[in-house]
């Protein structure tokens, strides 16, 4: 079932039972992107699946930095009737996620999926250098290349589809979200973050991160690139079900 809240931002709502999960997707996608895990976790938990503002039948926004995205997340947990969910991120997402579990009881716990640069590196340094580029890309080149390269050599679900469809997102919301990734303050929010977090990465994970989390729980996915919800979702579930089981 899709509902919208009074700003505009639109979600799909499946299940029934506690812990209540939200499911925030990466920068150029939509709610499909949690597809699998959205009809996995249904069977025993209430599931929203939303669309960041900009994105999907969401209306665009005033601002797209991460606060105002963690905003957007915790209105539509409000609007659904969720008390304190679970909120678990993708890429951008993933951000969104560690934002809201910064802010006071506001989640019971977080789960960033191969979440975007989280502190001050490399990766955050290529967001930041490569503003002017996505800002540049009227024609969607940039975009669809830099989503292509987010593949494994292996991988194949959604790969073609979302590799066109990052540029379908209007220009600005693309800008706005990558800028948002590349300004992530992730050395402020995440001492602050208020609850358990589980960090599954395709890849070794970012170096500091779980060391300034109190209460983190690390996972590695195998076989697959960034979008590991998609390409090894049995993999992902299972630590998402352990997670639950261990932390509820």
């Amino acid at each position: 079932m899709t509902r919208v809240t009074e700003d505009g931002v639109a979600y799909e709502v499946a299940g029934h039972g506690d812990p209540a999960l939200v499911f925030v997707h990466g920068w150029g996608c939509d709610h499909t992107y949690f597809e699998p895990q959205v009809r996995h976790f249904a069977a025993r938990h209430s599931v929203v699946a939303l669309d960041l503002r900009g994105h999907g039948a969401s209306r665009p926004g005033p601002a797209y930095d991460c606060d105002a995205l963690a905003d957007d997340v915790l209105a539509v947990a409000e609007h659904a009737g969720l008390q304190r969910p679970v909120v678990v991120g993708h890429s951008l997402g993933g951000l969104v996620a560690a934002t809201c579990a910064a802010r006071t009881d506001a989640v019971a716990a977080a789960v960033l999926v191969d979440p975007a640069p989280i502190l001050p590196g490399r990766g955050q340094a290529f967001f930041a250098r490569s503003v002017p580029d996505v800002a540049a890309d009227a024609d969607g080149s940039w975009r669809a290349a830099f989503v292509a390269r987010l593949f494994g050599s292996h991988d194949t679900v959604r790969r073609d589809e979302t590799v066109a469809a990052a540029p379908a997102v209007p220009l600005p919301v693309a800008v706005g979200t990558w800028r948002a990734m590349a300004e992530f303050a992730g050395a402020a929010v995440l001492p602050r973050v208020d609850g358990p977090v589980l960090l599954i990465t395709a890849g070794e994970p970012e170096a500091g991160v779980a060391e300034l989390l109190a209460d983190v729980a690390l996972g590695r996915t195998v076989g697959a690139g960034h979008f590991i919800q998609l390409e090894v979702p049995d993999q992902v579930n299972a630590m998402i079900e352990r997670f639950l089981t261990v932390t509820g």
